[in-house]
């Protein structure tokens, strides 16, 4: 029997995504050498297999009530035993040493934090577009960089805001950093650039601002995801 403490609970929220958990659970186990982790995927109700297969990758499967970001990472997090929690996206694939780089930034007292982004399309756009992350200014953070926290700092600064659909990885950020020193961490995140591709990388970008430019404004949720879901191809 293990009895070493769980350093690392690796947290995704999935909700069809059959055609990426595979390789970003790979990617993980590959990564593992030494540290002591836990992988928890909390679906949403997929209707394909997400959860068969993140299964068959030796992931722990959470099915959560409610479907939405926010309320799936709480459910993960309840379910967590990590000192460190790292909540990833389905379709992102984390640096391959970034268990070290987070445990080497716990360990200088980083409370918080998040990898560089980068995509898989090298175009010149979303190469620049990308290129920005590597700067803490929230303009500048988006939720496919990934995120990770210890998990004292996760509960004291309340959790995710299950009332927020968009924007909702953004926004915990700002509370984290009330709790501790955050630091954008010198690697990448690589994350599918599917949405850019399936909408127009210079119109889905578009979008993506105006959704910022209209949630600081003060738009409602349920005005900013309808507007979301009229203007995304899905």
């Amino acid at each position: 029997m293990d009895n070493r403490q769980t350093f690392l609970s690796i947290i995704i929220p999935t909700y069809n995504e059959a055609g990426h958990i595979v390789r970003t659970l790979n990617k993980i186990h590959a990564a593992n050498e030494t540290h002591h982790i836990e992988i928890i995927v909390v679906d949403g109700g997929s209707t394909d297999d997400t959860v068969t297969l993140a299964a068959a990758a030796r992931a722990i499967v959470v099915q959560s009530e409610r479907k939405g970001r926010a309320a799936q990472m709480n459910k993960g997090v309840a379910r967590a035993t990590g000192e460190m929690l790292y909540f990833l996206h389905a379709d992102s694939t984390p640096p391959t040493n970034f268990m070290h780089d987070i445990r080497a930034a716990h360990s200088q007292g980083v409370k918080s934090g998040c990898f560089r982004l980068a995509f898989d399309c090298h175009h010149w756009f979303l190469r620049a577009n990308a290129w920005f992350t590597r700067f803490d200014l929230n303009a500048f953070r988006f939720g496919d960089q990934s995120l990770f926290v210890t998990k004292a700092v996760f509960q004291k600064s309340g959790g995710f805001r299950e009332d927020l659909y968009i924007m909702e990885d953004q926004e915990i950020i700002h509370r984290l950093k009330k709790h501790g020193k955050f630091a954008v961490l010198n690697d990448n995140v690589v994350t599918s650039a599917r949405k850019y591709l399936e909408n127009g990388i210079y119109r889905m970008q578009g979008i993506f601002y105006a959704t910022w430019i209209l949630y600081y404004l003060g738009y409602s949720q349920a005005r900013l995801v309808k507007l979301h879901r009229r203007f995304v191809r899905r």
